[in-house]
């Protein structure tokens, strides 16, 4: 997988800790920008669908926190 193509987020210029990943017609790879030699984490089209779907919804979860904590404030 040495030719694989990696993208870091357009969200993540300004801070150094993020992840990239490598999309391919079977699998989406994920590895830490930091250290590009280590580890990946690979995931099948419904998997990484739901890992997706996971982060979603915990940054939905913290948002509504955050909102309800300025209201009580």
């Amino acid at each position: 997988m040495a030719d694989q193509r990696w993208r870091k987020s357009s969200r993540s210029t300004t801070n150094p800790d993020c992840v990239e990943l490598s999309i391919t017609p079977d699998t989406t790879a994920v590895r830490d920008s930091k250290n590009p030699s280590g580890g990946r984490l690979r995931f099948g089209w419904s998997s990484f669908s739901g890992f997706l779907d996971g982060i979603r919804s915990e940054e939905r979860s913290e948002e509504r926190s955050e909102r309800t904590s300025r209201q009580k404030g």
